[in-house]
């Protein structure tokens, strides 16, 4: 009985670590994403649903690039921390209350925002006390991530790239996707 108990447990911890998310351009992801924006944390809260552990985060819309947002709004992620469980999603974002990123989201009319591709559709804003210079940071450029192309894992992502030229890239990619669907 024992046995199979560890055996099973073995078997869902490799399952469990078997999360690999395929590479996404900058551009797929801004085609894809029903929304982009600035988003400011203004709450998280974790919560059971349907045996899962879940987060739903509330973030304020500071500046919009893509869809329409109304001032306030949830995206809910897989994972999270309930009384002395943790669930912990590799590649899964999670938000501290105060922290600005920019966030490519996908969603559907009455439910709350997911954030598209995970990882890398999260960019982190740093705020440099002494320059007074933002720059942004993929949260995948850390990561090993799939490239179907290549067939290999790899790292990549952007990583530190001052706020100004972040923006112009986000326009230049939302512009593109514009004029392919004209």
């Amino acid at each position: 009985m024992w046995a199979l108990l560890f055996a099973l447990m073995a078997l869902l911890a490799v399952v469990a670590n078997a999360t690999t998310l395929a590479r996404m351009r900058f551009e797929e992801l801004a085609r894809q994403a029903t929304a982009v924006a600035r988003l400011r944390c203004v709450g998280v809260q974790s919560f059971w649903e349907s045996g899962e552990i879940w987060t739903e985060t509330r973030f304020q819309v500071i500046e919009q690039s893509k869809g329409s947002l109304p001032e306030l709004i949830r995206v809910r992620m897989i994972g999270g921390i309930v009384g002395n469980l943790h669930s912990r999603v590799e590649e899964v974002p999670a938000f501290l209350v105060g922290e600005e990123a920019y966030v490519f989201l996908w969603g559907r009319e009455g439910e709350p925002f997911r954030v598209l591709g995970w990882s890398q559709g999260t960019f982190r804003i740093r705020h440099d006390p002494r320059t007074g210079l933002e720059t942004v940071t993929q949260d995948s450029a850390a990561a090993p991530i799939f490239d179907p192309v290549t067939r290999q894992f790899r790292h990549g992502g952007i990583r530190n790239l001052p706020m100004a030229v972040f923006q112009l890239k986000l326009r230049k990619a939302l512009e593109s996707e514009r004029q392919q669907g004209q």
